[in-house]
């Protein structure tokens, strides 16, 4: 188990087991978003109103898929549907106001959550796991040629 390669494969899949661990999930209980929620939600205020098949392009998911989920964001008050701005035919899904909050809220609680894990490493050494991490996700964009928006 020390090459490289190895190495990572299993480190990476413990993030995924420990990422809900890490995030304050626990303590809020049935409030916080689910997975899908956090990305679309993200993803939507990063580039602004989506139609369903702008959703389905960004992520690679069949629109069946991106019905349900939005569906649920719908009815939870999350996003709403509204005339495309540039005069397109599709409708494209936009954040309300409660949605912000709680896409807010959710990133405040992850980011506490990883504080408290970082919280004695050094300042140098979360910046370069932060620049190894933001590397590591651009190289996968690359190659599935499906980047995502940064601030």
């Amino acid at each position: 188990m020390d090459k490289p390669m190895h190495l990572i494969e299993f480190e990476t899949m413990l993030i995924g087991r420990h990422r809900d661990t890490t995030m304050v999930r626990a303590i809020r209980g049935d409030r916080h978003l689910d997975r899908s929620a956090y990305l679309l939600l993200n993803r939507i205020q990063l580039e602004g109103p989506m139609s369903i098949g702008q959703l389905s392009e960004a992520f690679g998911l069949d629109a069946s898929t991106l019905n349900r989920q939005t569906s649920a964001m719908l009815r939870a008050g999350l996003v709403e549907r509204i005339p495309d701005p540039e005069g397109g035919i599709a409708r494209k899904f936009h954040i309300t106001e409660e949605g912000r909050h709680r896409l807010d809220s959710e990133r405040a609680g992850n980011i506490r959550g990883l504080e408290k894990v970082l919280a004695d490493w050094a300042p140098e050494d979360a910046a370069a796991f932060a620049a190894y991490l933001r590397r590591f996700n651009i190289d996968i964009e690359r190659l599935t040629g499906k980047p995502w928006p940064r601030p």
